[in-house]
C-alpha cells in the first residue's frame, strides 16, 4: 500500500506541471513566425510582437518587427490557424509596397489580397492554408451577416476557398479538422454544387482564377526589383509558386 502511495504521488509531480502548461497562441507566434520567415526566404532579423488592440505595421520594413494583435491570436487554437494571423499581416505589408494600393480600392478587396497572400505563405511554410477560413469564421461578423444569417467574414472565406480549390486542390481536398470547417463546408456546398452543373458558370470561374492568377504573376514580375521591398522582396518565391502550381 506504502509503495503504491508513494509510485502515484511521484505520477502526480509528473503530471501536474504537463497539466498546467497549456497551449498558447501568443506563446506560439514566434516559433511560428520563424518558421515562416524560414521557409519564405525573408529576413532572420525579422521579429513578431504581440500587441493588445489592432496591429500597426507601418513601419515593419525599416524595423523588422512585425505587430499581431493579441485579439486576433483569441480565435487561434493551433499553429496553422497561428500561422494564418501572422501571414495575414505580412500580406498586408507586402501587398503595400508590391502592388503599391493600386490594387485594393477599398479595405475589404484589401483584406482578400492580404488573405490570398497569406495563404501562399503558410502553404509554403507547411502550414494548411484551410486554417484561414476557419479563423475568419471564428471572428465577428457583421451587422449585415447577422441580419442575412450568413457566416462571419464571408465575402472573405468563400474568395479564399475559391483561391484555394483552383490553384491548391489536394489542399483542399486535405481538409480541416474543426466544427467551424464543417459548418462552413455546409453554407457553401449548396453554391458550389450549383456552379460545378452549370457549364458556364464553371467556365467562368476558371477564367476568373487564372485571371487573378496572371495578374498577380505580372505584379510580382514588375515589381521584382522595387526599392519599397528592400530585404523583404520574396516576389521571386510567390511568382515561382503561381507558376508551378500543384497538378489538377
Amino acid at each position: 500500500m506504502k509503495k503504491f502511495l508513494l509510485y502515484l504521488f511521484i505520477a502526480l509531480i509528473f503530471v501536474m506541471p504537463a497539466q498546467a502548461t497549456k497551449w498558447n497562441a501568443a506563446d506560439r507566434v514566434s516559433f511560428v513566425g520563424e518558421r515562416i520567415v524560414k521557409k519564405n526566404s525573408l529576413p532572420y532579423s525579422i521579429k513578431f510582437k504581440v500587441v493588445n488592440g489592432e496591429a500597426d505595421n507601418k513601419y515593419a520594413i525599416s524595423s523588422d518587427t512585425v505587430q499581431v494583435s493579441a485579439i486576433n491570436l483569441v480565435s487561434a487554437v493551433n499553429d496553422s490557424e497561428v500561422a494564418y494571423i501572422i501571414t495575414y499581416e505580412l500580406g498586408k505589408i507586402l501587398n503595400d509596397k508590391i502592388y503599391q494600393k493600386k490594387n485594393c480600392k477599398d479595405k475589404l478587396n484589401s483584406a482578400k489580397e492580404a488573405d490570398i497572400m497569406g495563404v501562399d505563405l503558410m502553404i509554403n511554410a507547411g502550414y494548411n492554408p484551410l486554417a484561414a477560413i476557419v479563423v475568419l469564421s471564428k471572428m465577428p461578423a457583421s451587422n449585415w451577416e447577422n441580419i442575412t444569417n450568413k457566416p462571419a467574414n464571408t465575402e472573405r472565406t468563400l474568395y479564399l476557398y475559391d483561391y484555394l480549390t483552383y490553384n491548391y486542390p489536394t489542399k483542399v481536398k486535405i481538409g480541416y479538422s474543426s466544427p467551424d470547417y464543417k459548418t462552413f463546408l455546409d453554407y457553401v456546398e449548396p453554391q458550389l454544387k450549383e456552379r460545378n452543373s452549370d457549364k458556364k458558370k464553371r467556365a467562368n470561374f476558371n477564367k476568373t482564377q487564372e485571371k487573378l492568377k496572371k495578374n498577380r504573376a505580372k505584379q510580382f514580375a514588375n515589381f521584382k526589383n522595387t526599392q519599397g521591398l528592400a530585404k523583404w522582396n520574396i516576389t521571386y518565391e510567390l511568382l515561382n509558386s503561381l507558376t508551378e502550381p500543384e497538378i489538377r
